[in-house]
């Protein structure tokens, strides 16, 4: 591919990489409203790596290839009022680079945003590959569908407006459990509990599901018992160290995101 240029413009690294220490927004995804979707990075990683400072920038100077139409969308993302729940790049390209290793076929992306993350997972897929891509808000997908079919990736993508539990339902009930490599949980955290559960049952041994913001700005610490999203990530966070279905590893990337690989 083209050569990438380095991550040293200022309004371009602010957003979508660990900058900023993004405050929370509020948005609609998979169904119902929660805070943000963790689309650039927490205070509590900030503090973990001091990613306000010039190492951090050293790392993306030194290991952030990104493909130019990828930057077209992330630049638009970036102007757009809830811009901050883009993903960040750095754990958007790890993403990609993991589809890649497990010569993945089948995807499931649950959030889709703008659908930056979406066109970097696409982007690696063979040409017969395919992201089931589940959100239930058109009105921000409608920003990055034009790029995907600029970057010659729409016809791997399979966009599902409706609540990701519905359209998990039917990949199970049409007989597609154990076909998946790959799975990316970025929506609502209530529910976060419940897209493992399915997407553990769809996606095939040795698959990777990834879930996203499992630090939530430091929350799990001492998660409030009034906040149901921060209750929902603690519990499942509790629930995957002692899952003998997978192994794991938990990233402090990003908001923190947590690697289940299915044995």
């Amino acid at each position: 591919g083209p050569e990438m240029p380095l991550f040293n413009v200022p309004k371009e690294v602010a957003v979508g990489t660990a900058m900023l220490g993004v405050a929370f927004a509020t948005g609609m995804l998979a169904g119902k409203r929660y805070p943000s979707l963790g689309f650039g990075t927490s205070k509590s990683s900030k503090s973990i790596i001091g990613k306000s400072g010039p190492l951090w920038q050293y790392i993306l100077d030194h290991s952030l290839r990104e493909h130019p139409i990828l930057k077209k969308l992330r630049l638009l993302t970036v102007d757009h009022p809830w811009g901050k729940m883009m993903v960040s790049c750095d754990q958007a390209q790890l993403m990609a680079n993991l589809v890649k290793l497990i010569k993945a076929k089948k995807v499931i992306e649950i959030g889709v945003f703008t659908g930056y993350n979406t066109l970097n997972m696409a982007l690696v897929l063979p040409d017969n590959g395919r992201v089931i891509a589940c959100d239930i808000n058109e009105d921000y997908v409608k920003i990055g569908k034009p790029l995907w079919k600029e970057a010659g990736v729409e016809h791997k993508i399979d966009l599902r407006i409706k609540p990701a539990i519905q359209t998990l339902d039917e990949l199970l009930a049409s007989g597609e459990a154990e076909t998946f490599d790959f799975a990316f949980i970025d929506a609502d955290k209530e529910s976060c509990n419940e897209y493992y559960e399915k997407c553990l049952r769809l996606i095939k041994k040795g698959g990777i599901i990834a879930i996203d913001n499992v630090l939530w700005s430091g929350r799990v610490l001492k998660p409030r018992k009034d906040d149901l999203a921060t209750q929902s990530i603690h519990h499942l966070n509790e629930k995957l160290l002692r899952d003998a279905r997978v192994n794991i590893s938990m990233l402090p990337m990003g908001d923190g995101v947590t690697l289940a690989f299915k044995l």
